[in-house]
């Protein structure tokens, strides 16, 4: 049976192996996947160690996605451009890094919750690993702006930078990022850490949808302030299960249904 992990800290959380369970069954594959959390610092040696020891596959969240662009001998287009890796995958006796984060999101965003984006005005709370995968396609869904904000404005410039070919894009500091957004998309580790997210007043444009990466209790205050400024919101249940989908068809070759997955653990 191939081995299969999702390697974070925190990881006890991790919706993850109930939902390639899931996959597995209804394609028919015979897989195992488990948790890995790694301490800060490890990611290399405990990553190492379990391809060495025959692993196929995992799954990389916080806050390892930068670590893990490190690790992988060879990367795909999208993870070369995000410079951040969350797919992990065996190719050629070779780890190949994959970056789904940003096909998951744009998924749930236009498929499932029905948004047009094309001329709208985006801001990406966060410059870490989790929003670097997620630049490049949003900004492929031709918004007027995107602004990235973060608490150091210097690494919201530096992605922004980055990405600066691909379209209008810039950097921005949390308290001078402006207003009248119509999509707000958080990709800041506050939520897994429990810390608040206070946003200023006309942060939210009319008729705003708001976007937690993170999902179940811990997406929760973030949502519940947007709604109370106004906007529509969501947590990342949807982004979790259409960019496992993308990883699942990576390994396997085989493409899984994702609405009864999303159904599924947004009913537990």
């Amino acid at each position: 049976m191939d081995r299969y992990v999702v390697i974070g800290n925190p990881i006890a959380h991790s919706r993850s192996p109930e939902i390639h369970a899931r996959f597995a069954r209804e394609t028919g594959e015979s897989i195992s996947y488990e948790r890995m959390r790694v301490d800060p610092g490890d990611f290399a040696r405990a990553a190492g160690a379990f391809f060495a020891g025959g692993g196929r596959g995992a799954n990389v969240t916080l806050p390892f996605k930068v670590d893990a662009f490190a690790f992988a001998r060879e990367h795909t287009a999208r993870a070369r451009e995000a410079g951040a890796v969350n797919t992990l995958a065996v190719r050629d006796g070779a780890v190949l890094g994959d970056n789904t984060d940003g096909a998951g999101l744009v998924r749930d965003l236009t498929a499932n919750l029905g948004l047009a984006l094309a001329g709208r005005r985006i801001l990406l709370l966060g410059a870490g690993g989790a929003a670097r995968g997620v630049v490049g396609p949003l900004l492929a869904l031709a918004p007027a702006a995107l602004v990235v904000a973060n608490r150091t404005p210097a690494r919201a410039l530096a992605l922004a930078n980055a990405f600066a070919a691909a379209g209008p894009v810039e950097g921005a500091a949390l308290d001078a990022m402006g207003g009248g957004y119509d999509l707000v998309v958080n990709a800041t580790s506050s939520s897994t850490r429990g810390e608040p997210l206070a946003l200023p007043p006309g942060t939210f444009a009319l008729g705003a949808f708001a976007y937690d990466m993170a999902y179940g209790a811990a997406a929760a205050p973030f949502l519940e302030a947007a709604r109370r400024a106004g906007a529509r919101a969501s947590d990342g249940v949807g982004m979790l299960v259409e960019q496992a989908a993308e990883s699942f068809f990576l390994w396997r070759g085989k493409r899984p249904d994702t609405a009864g997955a999303i159904a599924a653990l947004r009913a537990s």
